[in-house]
């Protein structure tokens, strides 16, 4: 096992002084708040040099979009490695990775450093019911669940493609879109059926 006193000892010393970043952004869609990516590198950063604690993301691409591993290096060279989370990107061009990228490394950075950027949905996204059958997005060892929902997360992204995304889910199957929409509270699925009326008229 890799020794990782010194880092663990810096990390526990930082994360007595982090402070959950404030809220900079809203969607545009769905008028929620959250942390933008450059809010929480702003906010997380400058805590964790202060202990010799430095973070590096790495990113890559992969058939259900892009991928993003964090790294905690401490100045001692010990080091801790968390990933990758990977996020479905809407489209295959450059803004649709490049907008999958910045969400897979915002949460990811969140998680490793333990802060929240986003309102808390109160539960709503993690109880829809469970599913046994295999989908077919499991191909990188995910579970079925998490698939369901990195696709409620893309629907809730600022500049998301909705209409990408819903043509996205339904090629899926219905049990596939059902299980992403029973993630989503009521305000986000008004939302979404407003952009769909907007675009049937």
């Amino acid at each position: 096992m890799t020794d990782i006193n010194e880092l663990a000892k810096a990390l526990v010393a930082a994360q007595a002084e982090m402070r959950n970043p404030s809220f900079d952004s809203a969607n545009p869609h769905f008028k929620n708040k959250f942390a933008s990516l450059a809010q929480v590198r702003n906010t997380i950063v400058p805590v964790l040099a202060k202990h010799g604690l430095s973070v590096v993301q790495d990113l890559t691409t992969t058939e259900r979009g892009v991928g993003c591993t964090t790294i905690l290096i401490h100045e001692s060279g010990q080091t801790m490695s968390f990933g990758p989370l990977v996020m479905p990107a809407t489209k295959p061009d450059a803004q649709g990775l490049g907008s999958a990228a910045t969400y897979a490394r915002r949460y990811s950075l969140m998680a490793v450093c333990n802060v929240v950027g986003d309102v808390d949905d109160d539960a709503n996204a993690a109880s829809e019911p469970k599913h046994t059958k295999a989908d077919p997005l499991d191909r990188d060892n995910l579970t079925v669940n998490g698939d369901h929902r990195a696709y409620a997360l893309a629907l809730v992204a600022p500049n998301a493609d909705i209409l990408g995304i819903i043509e996205d889910l339904k090629r899926e199957g219905e049990e596939f879109y059902r299980a992403v929409w029973s993630m989503l509270d009521s305000k986000t699925r008004s939302a979404i059926k407003r952009t769909l009326a907007g675009e049937a008229a």
